[in-house]
C-alpha cells in the first residue's frame, strides 16, 4: 500500500515521466537501421563474411575455449542472472529501485520477456540453418536465405534470428524508462545502458559469428526486432497510465 502511494505522489525527480513523444526519435533511427540490414540482406555480403572465417573444413574458431565457453555458455548464465535478478526487484525493490514506480518496473521485465519469447518464436518457426551447417562449411545444408520462408535447406534449422545475442538485446526494454524521462540525468542513465546493451549485443553476436554459428544479418535482425518489441511495449504501458490517471 505504501508504495502504490508513492507511485502516484512521488516528485518528478523521483521517477521516470513516459513521454510519448521522448520515443518517437527513436523509430527513425531503428527504420534507418532497418533499411540497412535489408540492404545487408539484399548484398549476399552474409556468405562473404563467413567464406572469410571459415572453409570446407569447417570454422577454427567454432570450440575455442574463450569463445564457447565463456563468450557463450558464462554470457548466456549471466543473462540469466541478470533477469532473474530484474524480475525480483519488479516486486521486492531495493535501493534505487524502490525509487521506480511499481508499474514501470514491471514494465522492463514484460518488455524483456516478450522480446525473448519473440526470438524464440521466429526461431522455432524458421528453417534456416546455422551456417556450420552449410556444405561450404563441411556440413550437409545448402544456402537458403532466411527470407524464402517454409523452404528447407536440408539442415536442422531454427537458427535466425540470433538467440544468443538476445540475451543482450532483450534488455533494450530496460533503458526505456530512463530514456523517455523528462530529467535530463534520468536521459544520460538511459543513454548509458542503451550503450552497454548495444555493444553488449553486438559482441555476443560477433562471438557467435566468429564460431560459425549465426550469419551477421543474424544479429541485426535480433536488433531490430528486440528493439521493436520494447518500444511497443513502452508505448502500450505509458498508454496504460495515461488512461489510469486520467480524472474520472
Amino acid at each position: 500500500m505504501h508504495e502504490d502511494k508513492m507511485d502516484c505522489t512521488s516528485k518528478p525527480h523521483q521517477r521516470a515521466h513516459n513521454r510519448l513523444g521522448a520515443v518517437w526519435p527513436g523509430l527513425g533511427l531503428w527504420i534507418v537501421c532497418l533499411g540497412l540490414t535489408l540492404a545487408w540482406d539484399a548484398s549476399g555480403a552474409d556468405i562473404r563474411v563467413m567464406a572469410w572465417l571459415g572453409d570446407a573444413k569447417g570454422f577454427a574458431l567454432r570450440d575455442h575455449w574463450w569463445l564457447s565457453t565463456v563468450g557463450h555458455d558464462g554470457a548466456k548464465r549471466l543473462a540469466v542472472v541478470i533477469y532473474l535478478g530484474l524480475v525480483w526487484m519488479a516486486f521486492r525493490p531495493m535501493g534505487f529501485w524502490r525509487q521506480m514506480p511499481r508499474l514501470q518496473r514491471i514494465e522492463i521485465v514484460v518488455g524483456i520477456t516478450l522480446s525473448l519469447m519473440v526470438v524464440t518464436a521466429v526461431k522455432r518457426v524458421s528453417l534456416t540453418s546455422c551456417p556450420w551447417e552449410l556444405q561450404a562449411f563441411g556440413g550437409i545444408a545448402t544456402y537458403v536465405s532466411h527470407w524464402n520462408w517454409g523452404v528447407s535447406d536440408g539442415g536442422s534449422g531454427h537458427c535466425f534470428p540470433g538467440g544468443h545475442a538476445s540475451s543482450a538485446f532483450a534488455f533494450l526494454a530496460l533503458s526505456l524508462p530512463w530514456l523517455a524521462s523528462t530529467q535530463p540525468h534520468e536521459r544520460r542513465t538511459g543513454q548509458k545502458l542503451l550503450a552497454i546493451i548495444l555493444l553488449m549485443g553486438l559482441v555476443l553476436g560477433a562471438i557467435q559469428t566468429l564460431r560459425g554459428a549465426h550469419f551477421p544479418s543474424h544479429t541485426a535482425w535480433t536488433a531490430l526486432v528486440c528493439a521493436a518489441v520494447a518500444w511497443v511495449n513502452h508505448l502500450l504501458f505509458a498508454s496504460y497510465r495515461s488512461w489510469s490517471t486520467r480524472p474520472s
